[in-house]
């Protein structure tokens, strides 16, 4: 029962090719390439509108020497959304479900921004090391706590979006598995329980499109302190 339920999170392979790369390229498709039409096209207006809003949101808090970082992180957090909700249908993979996966968004996206930071204003960045007002003699102590702080940022991104959607496709999965085991010896309960499901699809969907707004939140709060 355990191998069955985690099955989900397999990468897929077909002769022995791995179907992983396919699936992270999949986002890419599905949106529509700028035309040079005057009037755009639906589709095409919404993603102009959803990129505008998101980005303005992300980047209020951050100076313009920060803005730099506004395309590679709206691509992100479009490819992150398109992934999460993407794992929802019926017979598909999640690759953001795959820890080794975010955390190599989340890894090699905080070393740019630390790198940034150490080269453009060193003393600042090193000062985060240590509190304003901080007591002489826990001045050690306090640098150490802060740079394994500095450290686990990384690990901390990777993992949240990895437990968030494991746990809601293991939620989803357990009650699919329970409503199908309880049509034919209790119906009602069954169609109680489908209603749970719907709902818990409908937060799942939800939990996919935060998560991503938050990966992206967190990096953009990280680039506001190095910028």
């Amino acid at each position: 029962m355990t191998l069955s339920l985690f099955d989900q999170f397999l990468s897929p392979v077909v002769c022995w090719i791995p179907l992983v790369a396919i699936a992270i390229m999949l986002p890419w498709v599905l949106f529509p390439s700028p035309t040079t039409r005057w009037v755009n096209n639906r589709n095409l207006t919404s993603q102009n509108w959803f990129l505008g809003q998101s980005t303005s949101q992300i980047f209020l808090p951050i100076n313009p020497g920060g803005h730099k970082w506004a395309i590679l992180l709206s691509s992100l957090l479009i490819f992150l959304t398109t992934m999460n909700t993407a794992g929802l249908l019926p017979y598909t993979f999640t690759p953001t479900s795959q820890l080794s996966i975010n955390m190599g968004f989340a890894g090699a996206l905080w070393m740019g921004i630390v790198i940034l930071g150490m080269r453009t204003q060193p003393t600042h960045s090193l000062g985060h090391l240590l509190p304003e007002g901080a007591p002489a003699m826990l001045t050690p102590v306090l640098v150490i706590i802060e740079t394994i702080s500095l450290f686990i940022r990384p690990i901390a991104l990777g993992v949240r979006l990895t437990a968030n959607l494991t746990a809601g496709h293991l939620l989803i999965q357990l009650t699919s598995t329970a409503t199908l085991a309880l049509l034919t010896i209790m119906p009602v309960t069954a169609i109680l329980t489908g209603v749970l499901l719907f709902l818990l699809a409908l937060l799942e969907a939800a939990v996919a499109l935060i998560q991503a707004y938050v990966f992206i939140l967190l990096l953009s709060l990280y680039l506001q302190e190095n910028v």
